[in-house]
């Protein structure tokens, strides 16, 4: 029970209630093979707070990563419940902007892992192939929801012209299954 002055939980939806990580769920396909790594943790207090770099994160399942502004109820965007429990961004996809890979603005724009607004970053994780599918971080287990997309109050947050260049890359929003502690450094493993 909240007191008047405590923020309730946000609703999360569970990453297979999504209507993405439903249809994906029952979709054969995707990358397999692969062994990632987590590379950063970060968590949010509030909206446009900056971002909280973290040693070890606790995941708690239904709920998200114990400090985030998700977790705590003070970041939901929008009524509407959905899949927000954690967020992960590729590595990957941060090398390339630097490159300006697509070549999409007038030069690469470099985004350190407290920039780009996402919990978890990873290296050697083919993230879109992750909605609808379970994964684990770990001793954590998600489930895929829904693709990230960039949206213009980040280019407003950060002053650069990122929404374009994150368009189809900007991660993946997703649900927790098991819950537990992780940490910079381990390892991110297909499950399904």
């Amino acid at each position: 029970m909240t007191t008047p002055t405590e923020t309730p939980p946000p609703v999360h939806k569970a990453a297979l209630e999504h209507p993405a990580g439903r249809y994906a769920a029952a979709t054969p396909g995707g990358a397999t093979g692969w062994r990632g790594v987590l590379l950063a943790i970060h968590v949010c207090p509030a909206a446009s707070a900056p971002m909280v770099e973290l040693d070890a994160a606790r995941c708690v399942a239904g709920r998200g990563i114990e400090g985030d502004r998700y977790f705590l109820g003070t970041g939901s965007y929008s009524a509407k419940p959905d899949v927000r429990e954690v967020t992960l961004i590729e590595q990957e996809v941060l090398d390339a902007l630097a490159r300006n890979d697509p070549p999409l603005q007038g030069g690469g724009i470099v985004l350190a892992p407290a920039q780009h607004r996402r919990n978890l970053t990873t290296r050697g994780v083919p993230l879109n192939h992750l909605v609808g599918r379970r994964f684990q971080v770990g001793e954590v287990i998600m489930v895929g929801g829904r693709l990230n997309f960039p949206c213009k109050y980040l280019e407003q947050l950060l002053g650069l012209p990122v929404m374009l260049p994150l368009y189809n890359r900007s991660g993946i929003n997703c649900g927790i299954e098991r819950g537990g502690v992780i940490r910079p450094g381990d390892a991110i493993v297909l499950l399904d």
